[in-house]
């Protein structure tokens, strides 16, 4: 028998012509608007990252300031205050992180499992409501339950337990602000995981019915394995934001026995770049956030591809 060659079939190139052009006319003008949007609003303010190497003065402008160099940084890692705000952000990023990309897998599958389809969507509507919340209705809703005269106290108390001064006490905050993150984002978070569990093949859970399984087996060995294509590359584009672990849930519920552990880069921008108007600084603190997010994109790529794992490119 003579050897069959191998032939892969690739799609049909399409080719750019006045033809084409006319028929996908709309969709090109939206792409257009789109394009010309990240121009603006995303390329050409990054602009003004020379502020950070000036001695900037909005009265002298961006042509006119005097030229520093690499001051402004060698400032910010010689600062105490922004050495303790990174480790701030960093853990409150990562708890962020961890708990709100577990929280949102697990209340989808068992969202899923649900077989009342009333039950189903009264809870997946009441769970999307706290994400159209702004951050000052959450955080009041969590400064009112928390406070000295709470609910939360008041639970203590009723089981014989002491009252506990949430905002007083540095060992609580974090906790609070992942918690806030769970609540506000669980809901929102787990749509796509249940979009990608609705595409499942339903025969493959048939198949595992039959084989034995029950409702984990069916989770543990179909589920979860078809959720870790859609699980890898969430991870991969969240790790990028772990630095930006928040400003609103810090600034508002902060105070000065928290500060320690409540201030972060974008509160430390804050200060510096309106409050103290230094702008040159404020920017190098934007600049040192933005390029460890790119590292660590680029660094958990690199690993996810030579791990065999979905990557982002």
């Amino acid at each position: 028998m003579g050897k069959r060659k191998t032939e892969l079939v690739q799609p049909p190139k399409v080719k750019f012509s006045a033809k084409e052009v006319k028929r996908q006319w709309p969709l090109l003008i939206w792409a257009a608007i789109f394009f010309a949007y990240g121009i603006v609003f995303h390329y050409i303010p990054l602009a003004g990252w020379i502020m950070a190497f000036q001695n900037y003065k909005p009265k002298n402008g961006l042509f006119h300031s005097k030229w520093i160099g690499m001051e402004k940084f060698k400032f910010l890692f010689s600062d105490k205050n922004f050495i303790l705000d990174i480790r701030n952000t960093l853990a409150m990023g990562v708890l962020n992180l961890v708990s709100t990309f577990i929280m949102a897998i697990l209340f989808a599958i068992l969202l899923n499992e649900l077989r009342s389809r009333i039950g189903k969507k009264s809870v997946q509507t009441i769970s999307y409501l706290p994400h159209f919340l702004s951050w000052i209705i959450v955080t009041g809703i969590l400064h009112d339950a928390l406070s000295a005269s709470g609910i939360v106290n008041e639970l203590l108390g009723y089981l014989g337990q002491s009252p506990i001064n949430f905002f007083a006490e540095t060992k609580y905050f974090w906790g609070i602000v992942a918690f806030a993150n769970v609540w506000k984002e669980t809901g929102w978070n787990a749509i796509i995981y249940l979009a990608a569990i609705t595409s499942i093949d339903p025969n493959l859970y048939e198949a595992a019915e039959i084989d034995g399984a029950g409702r984990w087996g069916k989770i543990r060995h179909i589920t979860l394995p078809s959720l870790r294509p859609t699980i890898m590359i969430l991870l991969l584009m969240n790790i990028g934001w772990i630095l930006n672990a928040g400003f609103e849930v810090q600034y508002i519920l902060g105070n000065g026995l928290v500060k320690r552990v409540s201030e972060t880069i974008d509160i430390y921008t804050l200060t510096w770049g309106i409050s103290q108007n230094d702008y040159s600084l404020g920017t190098a603190a934007g600049i040192f956030r933005s390029a460890v997010s790119i590292a660590l994109i680029l660094i958990s790529n690199y690993v996810a591809r030579k791990t065999g794992e979905d990557k982002l490119f």
